[in-house]
């Protein structure tokens, strides 16, 4: 599997976004906090990262008038949107109703679990994610 340049490419690029997740979290909080090696959400979009490095390699072996980069391509296209559309719309809705459980219940006992606010991104942290999967994509392929 390691011989795999496509497959390799495209964790490796996952592997360094969710890394500068971690690193970004350590200058803020001032703790390493493993989560993030694992988390949605946040700069760079790790998903963006990778299927843009998955694309980016298939497109140098495989060549970008092939059958295979097309449906890399395509993919990347669906995940990046869902990443940056829908899913940070979700992040949104679970903010507001977030707040309006805070704002209601604040007077009686009521230990409803909060839901995860961060699992969408921005247009930036897709950008950047994509950025970083066409670099390593570039630099893991031939």
């Amino acid at each position: 599997m390691l011989e795999n340049r496509i497959l390799v490419s495209a964790l490796l690029a996952w592997l360094i976004a969710q890394t500068i997740k971690l690193a970004i979290a350590l200058v803020r909080t001032h703790r390493v906090d493993f989560r993030y090696l694992a988390s949605a959400g946040g700069m760079p979009s790790a998903h963006s990262a990778l299927v843009t490095a998955l694309a980016t390699a298939v497109g140098r072996e495989q060549g970008l008038d092939s059958a295979l980069f097309a449906v890399a391509a395509l993919f990347a296209a669906v995940v990046m949107y869902d990443a940056a559309g829908v899913r940070q719309a979700v992040s949104v809705q679970a903010r507001i109703l977030n707040r309006m459980l805070d704002e209601i219940f604040t007077q009686h006992a009521f230990s409803e679990r909060r839901l995860f606010e961060l699992l969408g991104h921005t247009r930036l942290e897709v950008f950047v994610g994509s950025v970083l999967g066409v670099a390593v994509g570039v630099l893991a392929t031939p």
